[in-house]
């Protein structure tokens, strides 16, 4: 199976969420992380949401949330979850089927 093959299609009803938990050093890294991954993504990827497990802890529980921070593009009924570290963009674009617009830093 090819890279495009495996690409996830443009979906205006496809969620990118982040799950951290508080204001943490590891949670604010990742967020800041994740603003760069958002500002790489092609238009039409889907929605991006940020959800803090102490704050809205059924959240994290309904999705099976065990740890922080989480990466979870959910789409077509699928998730694909990235657990830790975010900071290979292109490596994470490309785990989720995400186009890139421009080169990851």
């Amino acid at each position: 199976m090819t890279n495009a093959e495996k690409a996830i299609p443009e979906n205006p009803e496809a969620i990118l969420r982040l799950y951290i938990a508080g204001t943490s050093p590891s949670s604010r890294q990742a967020e800041q992380k994740f603003q760069g991954l958002i500002a790489l993504m092609k238009a039409g990827a889907g929605r991006v949401e940020v959800i803090d497990v102490l704050a809205s802890p059924d959240l994290a529980e309904r999705a099976g949330i065990l740890a922080t921070p989480t990466l979870c593009y959910e789409y077509s009924g699928r998730c694909r979850r990235i657990v830790g570290d975010l900071g290979d963009f292109k490596k994470i674009l490309a785990f989720l089927g995400i186009e890139m617009k421009g080169e990851a830093p």
